[in-house]
């Protein structure tokens, strides 16, 4: 039955996806903030009861929709008791995702094959008021998953057993799960990953029960494992999995075909080490150029590792660096700080750099947070050359607009944020609230516009980005710093904290030091929110000055 029911759900796949990819056109991009992930769960809810019902009213021909139900509503019931958790875990939120996609795709499939007819019905209807998630939706939950993966050096196995960094957060991946994140992974052409993960459901499979029903076979394990390996050049093992594979299937026909293609390329490997040297060097030297880069999103590896070990925790400013640093109460000449001061933290002293205390109350973060939630969209980044903003892989978050005026509260948030910096807010761009994804980062980038991005801020007519100020609006279990990459330097998200830096020199010209980014999110839901400051209007609160400029900034 098991195997009649695999046929029947590839056969008509096509078509659904089709019908899926009409709802995928405007529900994609979930996976983009986790406040959008939680309304998934409401969603499977709604599935599960509908289910439910079918199930009872056909339960004796339709056994295997009454596994699938049981198994849903167990994960479900644990999702329930801590929504907000939940989805905060990126291994269930990828799970989830899964579930409402490929899953709930099987389900429906194996139904239009029997008398499913009004559950169908019912499930389209949904489909115009719930939030569902789109293929887009569980590519960018897998890839965000492999990123954290790489990111914290996390084990394959561990964290299929739903233990990240050492802490079980979840339920254990089925061998499915791992099937799927790997598939995902050579649609993404990340032949690394696929190879990880293939290995893993391999795995998982031979130790789950034999009479569990698995959506894939060891020969397809063994076809993407070949040319996967073949891709990262190990033409022996790919050809190796090949043969496996053919005694498993004797006639696949592109097995046999690429059989032929990895014999014949290593005969070609063996007759070009014949030609090589006695000591068996390469006939053409190996350039030692640099690489020309021209992706701006593409960023040095000298640079990725130290982003990835500040992520980790595991690189630290200098002792001579830590050392003046200073934690102390300021007014900044401001007559209502006498009444209650700021409290000030020193986190590096040049480029200057700062982190104010109870700089946000809870009450203030919930309106702000309910406020943005309606307006939330896909964050963008401004194109270097056309000055257009537009969405990147390298940040993955949602972020919503909040005008000064519109609330009392972003008035005062916005008025503390004067007294913090000593800057005219007449200038700074609008409060911008972000919820990251899963998995949510920014990988390294200045604040400030640079000399070549010539149309950077066009229209605004308010010179360069002078300041940063980012608010934590949420406390993070794992990851989510903002790490300062030249500067060794990372800042833990503490709800409530505001860091401030000026990104310009007094000169106007921008500091490269401050170039910054936002580590993955590990295990938590990060929200935060930013006011960007730009230059006119700072000519008497920060002017140029006489002597040498070293970007430095006196409270």
């Amino acid at each position: 039955f098991a195997s009649a029911v695999r046929r029947m759900l590839r056969f008509t796949l096509l078509g659904l996806a089709a019908l899926l990819c009409v709802v995928a056109t405007t529900r994609a991009e979930v996976y983009t903030a986790l406040a959008e992930m939680e309304e998934l769960l409401e969603t499977e809810s709604v599935l599960i009861s509908n289910l439910e019902k079918y199930i009872r009213a056909q339960e004796d021909k339709l056994s295997y929709l009454k596994n699938k139900m049981d198994e849903y509503q167990r994960e479900h019931s644990d999702a329930a008791g801590d929504i907000t958790a939940y989805v905060s875990n990126p291994i269930n939120a990828y799970l989830l995702t899964k579930r409402l996609t490929t899953d709930w795709r099987q389900v429906e499939n194996l139904m239009e094959h029997d008398v499913g007819s009004e559950f169908i019905q019912n499930l389209t209807q949904y489909r115009s008021v719930l939030k569902f998630p789109s293929d887009e939706d569980l590519n960018g939950a897998a890839v965000a998953l492999l990123r954290l993966q790489d990111t914290y050096q996390l084990d394959t196995s561990s964290v299929a057993r739903g233990k990240l960094n050492g802490i079980q957060y979840s339920t254990a991946m089925s061998s499915d799960d791992c099937f799927e994140l790997g598939r995902q992974s050579y649609v993404n052409r990340d032949y690394y990953h696929t190879v990880l993960w293939m290995n893993e459901a391999m795995s998982r499979m031979q130790e789950e029960p034999h009479n569990q029903t698995n959506s894939f076979t060891r020969a397809e394990v063994l076809e993407y494992l070949a040319f996967s390996t073949y891709k990262q050049g190990n033409v022996e093992s790919a050809l190796t999995m090949t043969n496996e594979l053919l005694q498993l299937l004797p006639n696949h026909e592109r097995a046999n075909g690429n059989k032929k293609f990895y014999e014949k390329e290593i005969a070609q490997l063996q007759e070009l080490r014949k030609m090589k040297g006695d000591d068996g060097s390469d006939a053409m030297p190996v350039s030692d150029l640099p690489v020309t880069k021209s992706d701006p999103s593409v960023f040095d590896l000298t640079e990725r590792k130290a982003y990835e070990m500040l992520c980790r925790g595991e690189l630290k400013p200098s002792a001579a660096e830590l050392r003046p640093l200073r934690c102390r109460y300021v007014t900044n000449n401001v007559p209502f700080l006498r009444l209650g001061p700021l409290k000030l933290e020193e986190a590096f002293m040049d480029p200057y750099i700062v982190i104010y205390h109870d700089a946000l109350y809870d009450s203030e973060i919930e309106v702000l947070k309910r406020m943005a939630r309606p307006r939330f969209r896909r964050a963008t980044v401004q194109n270097s050359i056309t000055g257009a903003l537009e969405t990147a892989n390298y940040r993955i978050s949602k972020s919503g607009w909040l005008k000064t005026h519109e609330h009392s509260v972003i008035g005062t948030v916005v008025q503390r944020t004067q007294d913090m910096t000593g800057l005219d807010m007449e200038s700074a761009e609008e409060l911008q609230v972000v919820n990251y994804g899963i998995g949510g980062h920014y990988e390294p980038h200045f604040d400030f516009a640079r000399r070549e991005e010539k149309r950077a801020f066009e229209g605004l007519n308010l010179g360069n980005r002078i300041a940063t100020v980012l608010f934590y609006m949420s406390d993070v279990q794992q990851g989510g710093a903002t790490v300062f990459t030249s500067l060794r330097t990372a800042l833990w998200p503490k709800k409530g904290t505001a860091a401030f830096w000026m990104n310009l020199h007094r000169s106007g010209e921008g500091d490269v030091r401050t170039r910054h980014a936002a580590c993955p999110v590990l295990t938590g839901s990060k929200w935060v929110s930013n006011k960007w400051i730009h230059e006119r209007g700072q000519e008497f609160r920060r002017p140029c000055a006489l002597a040498a400029d070293h970007g430095d900034f006196a409270i």
